[in-house]
């Protein structure tokens, strides 16, 4: 058979105690999201079998790093610093203005030339 394992049976206190460690690290990592004019939401959260859901919005719509940002950056954070995290899983808002998002941030998609002058 498959190599799914039931998840580990927690009682309400330790559900609410990985819920309220989850919510401290999305504060702790937001600001830098917010920095380049995104945001970072938690959509859902099974307490009992470590799935996270994730969503980018804000300029992070139109970013052509969001995808790493899930990736390695919120879920490896995650999953590094919550043992129970089993899988991180998100997107990127689709139903943001791609022009507007583009306007709202700074992050790594803006092009950075330097004439030479300041090397």
């Amino acid at each position: 058979m498959g190599g799914m394992t039931e998840p580990a049976a927690i009682d309400e206190e330790e559900s609410a105690r990985r819920l309220a460690d989850l919510a401290e690290l999305m504060e702790l990592i937001r600001p830098a999201v917010q920095a380049d004019g995104g945001d970072l939401v938690l959509v859902h959260a099974d307490a009992r079998s470590g799935e996270i859901e994730v969503e980018l919005r804000g300029a992070c719509s139109s970013c052509a790093i969001s995808t790493t940002t899930l990736r390695a950056g919120v879920e490896r954070i995650l999953r590094d610093r919550l043992d129970w995290v089993t899988e991180v899983t998100g997107g990127v808002d689709e139903t943001a203005d791609p022009f507007e998002s583009m306007v709202m941030g700074k992050g790594g998609y803006v092009p950075r030339y330097t004439s030479g002058a300041y090397d």
